[in-house]
């Protein structure tokens, strides 16, 4: 359908910005609101620490396996009919999972896991097609919503389950409506298409170039770094702060708070990055932010502490996203180099964070106290901002130096 009159392009425009927001309202609320509610989960199906840490890393293992593939997907049927069927995926993941039985639950996770991840792919190449000159400020705009999102699923996951009486189970499926909402939009917007002229191309090249970039698998293990301390946070964070005597209501609401404190970097970072050459200097104040961070987790119990704390891992984590995300447009020169570098970061990232939440939770199992898993969070922190800080310097993938 043309978009002739004025009146319908600014709808068509308005119906767009609406669908990508929505969109994004969809990428973290499934797997966020799952942490405060954990311990419900846990005494009611019979979960160990590592399988409830198995059940936050799930999704995750389902985005490093979906990547490569969903570009292939939106070659061939276009980028919004795939998006819609990701996001009805991930309204029957949300359904099933709300079944009391652990086949239900995890099931009813994968099936999660694939909508999101096919959102994850598609988002970011939506937003190139449609808005190309405004890339930057699009991508701080919905990761943002993201970041929004993801902070209030934290926060009121508990209190849906207990003052409002739905259980873990219905706390679970309210976050099946802004996929109802989304699936809307964007079925609407299909009257408009126009045959979809720069869909996503092919992830991987036929010389795999990408994959012999040493620039690349730096980018590719900072993403996942930053995403295992992200995932790990969701997910036991809310216990993390109930050994310290808060109640889960209260660890909840903390979370959320978390996630809030990073809504400003989340929206700021990607414009900030895109007017400097080298990110080198981000990252490191990133990095330091979560090394203090999680430090100040682990050596006091006092309320001002954890909140100092609480409020620098949130920055952190809120920005450190973001950051990843313009790695992928920065350090490469072209349209197709970056969806090699999207595809490949996205893959081998989120395998590293899908290890996160059941390996904290098994090291949490083996030594019955949080010290443990919170070393290895300071740890993974200054890791993460080594590989982050070597992204950041000016130098683009395929650069001679680069490659292995």
């Amino acid at each position: 359908m043309e978009l002739r009159k004025p009146y319908t392009k600014s709808l068509y425009i308005y119906l767009l910005l609406a669908g990508i927001v929505l969109v994004a309202f969809n990428l973290r609320p499934a797997i966020t609101s799952l942490g405060p509610l954990i311990g419900m989960i846990q005494e009611d199906i019979g979960l160990a620490h590592w399988s409830a840490g198995l059940l936050m890393s799930l999704p995750l293992i389902t985005f490093a396996v979906m990547s490569p593939i969903v570009p292939k997907l939106a070659n061939r049927f276009s980028n919004e009919l795939v998006l819609i069927f990701g996001l009805l995926l991930l309204l029957i993941g949300i359904g099933i999972r709300s079944i009391s039985l652990s086949f239900f639950l995890f099931t009813g996770t994968l099936l999660v896991g694939v909508g999101i991840a096919i959102g994850n792919v598609l988002l970011p190449a939506i937003v190139k097609d449609k808005f190309p000159k405004k890339f930057g400020l699009m991508t701080s705009v919905y990761s943002t919503s993201m970041g929004l999102i993801a902070s209030l699923a934290s926060g009121v996951s508990v209190p849906l389950a207990d003052r409002f009486q739905l259980g873990w189970q219905g706390s679970l499926i309210v976050w099946g409506l802004p996929a109802v909402l989304a699936i809307f939009i964007w079925g609407y917007l299909l009257k408009y298409r126009q045959g979809n002229p720069t869909e996503i191309k092919k992830v991987q090249s036929q010389h795999h170039h990408v994959w012999r970039s040493r620039l690349a698998w730096q980018i590719a293990i900072f993403m996942g770094f930053q995403s295992f301390l992200f995932y790990v946070t969701i997910s036991w964070l809310p216990e993390i702060l109930h050994a310290r005597g808060m109640s889960m209501e209260t660890a909840g609401w903390l979370l959320s708070f978390t996630q809030i404190m990073g809504l400003p970097a989340s929206f700021f970072i990607p414009v900030i990055a895109g007017n400097y050459r080298s990110q080198l200097w981000i990252a490191c104040a990133l990095g330091v932010c979560s090394i203090i961070g999680y430090s100040g987790l682990f050596l006091g119990n006092s309320e001002l502490n954890l909140i100092a704390s609480i409020m620098l891992i949130g920055f952190a984590l809120g920005g450190n996203f973001p950051l990843a995300l313009s790695y992928l447009g920065l350090r490469t020169k072209n349209a197709k180099q970056a969806a090699e570098l999207s595809g490949m970061a996205q893959s081998i990232g989120y395998i590293l964070a899908a290890v996160g939440p059941m390996f904290i939770g098994y090291l949490y199992d083996i030594a019955h106290i949080w010290t443990v898993p919170l070393i290895t969070l300071i740890i993974i922190s200054a890791v993460m901002t080594v590989f982050g800080m070597s992204a950041g310097r000016d130098r683009f993938i395929g650069d001679s130096p680069s490659s292995l």
